[in-house]
């Protein structure tokens, strides 16, 4: 599925969508350009989980965690991570097979540990079409992970 969007505002809206329907253990895969909208859309997520606490990007830290929702809300920025131990050192897998959803931005460098079933989102600027314009691939969205809601 291809959505745009021409604003921040309609990233964020988006994200949130996505938090209302997400359920427990489903792993979003978020990858997109520095700048191109992720903490945006990642925002709208959480707020789609009726998360109120601040969102940030956790490059420095690889992982937050989020537990005031009403889902726990794991998120991963492994930009720069410079191994993949160091996913084993923070104990990944129990994120993974949580019973909280995952979004995992940069997640292809990872690829390796990823599990075959989750969602990717890509977000992609055109730059010809504006400076706000967003297009957005969601791919993985069949009937176990909710597809029917965006259908």
């Amino acid at each position: 599925m291809i959505i745009e969007t021409r604003t921040a505002e309609e990233t964020f809206a988006l994200g949130e969508k996505v938090g209302r329907c997400a359920r427990p253990g489903q792993i979003y895969t978020l990858t997109g350009d520095l700048g191109v909208g992720k903490t945006v859309f990642t925002q709208g997520v959480a707020a789609g989980l009726d998360i109120t606490e601040p969102i940030s990007s956790p490059t420095f830290t690889i992982i937050q965690v989020y537990e005031g929702g009403r889902l726990p809300f794991y998120h991963f920025d492994v930009y720069r991570i410079g191994d993949i131990e160091e996913m084993e050192e923070i104990g990944y897998d129990d994120y993974f097979f949580g019973e909280g959803i995952c979004l995992i931005e940069w997640a292809n460098l990872i690829e390796e540990i990823l599990p075959e079933k989750l969602i990717r989102v890509t977000i992609e600027k055109d730059l010809e079409q504006g400076f706000d314009y967003r297009r957005i691939i969601i791919e993985g969205l069949d009937d176990d992970f909710g597809g029917q809601v965006w259908k």
